[in-house]
């Protein structure tokens, strides 16, 4: 293992009968893997899908804090649900956690998770300048390219 990375694991038994760490930091990057409704190692809240998106929450917010960061580092999130006509009950667990620095996300439906009573799945990735356990500093605008595309203001390029 390199000495830049740092492995956490969660405790569920399908971390070690699948060989994975529930989150992993390299270098600025924390990597966090799919989280499900799952505490003191049970399933939680049956049938709720907001319920379960918010223990999925938890429970990647609880792995970032092992490596020194908070959902408040998290820039990317993937959502997996098994029924894409409740995205609005997940999208509302999710608003709530983000929502003072909302994520790049993507919610697809999968066919099922490893278990039948869970109903969504999220997985995260966060940044933290320096690597995980040191304060975020903030971005030098003055660092922006001046050919760089800027998404918070018009493009006078009809082409873009």
């Amino acid at each position: 293992m390199s000495p830049a990375r740092r492995r956490v694991s969660s405790g569920v038994p399908f971390e070690q009968a699948v060989g994975y760490s529930r989150a992993v930091a390299a270098g600025d990057f924390i990597f966090v893997s799919g989280c499900t409704s799952i505490a003191d190692g049970k399933v939680v809240h049956e049938g709720d899908m907001t319920r379960q998106a918010g223990q999925a929450l938890l429970n990647v917010g609880a792995a970032l804090e092992q490596l020194g960061a908070t959902l408040a580092d998290v820039v990317r999130t993937r959502i997996y649900v098994t029924d894409i006509s409740r995205w609005a009950e997940v999208g509302e667990a999710h608003r709530l956690a983000f929502a003072d620095a909302p994520p790049a996300t993507t919610m697809v439906q999968v066919a099922a998770l490893i278990d039948p009573r869970m109903l969504v799945e999220i997985e995260a990735v966060a940044h933290r300048e320096g690597g995980p356990g040191e304060d975020e500093a903030e971005p030098d605008e003055s660092e922006v390219p001046p050919d760089a595309i800027r998404l918070d203001e018009p493009s006078a390029d009809d082409s873009i």
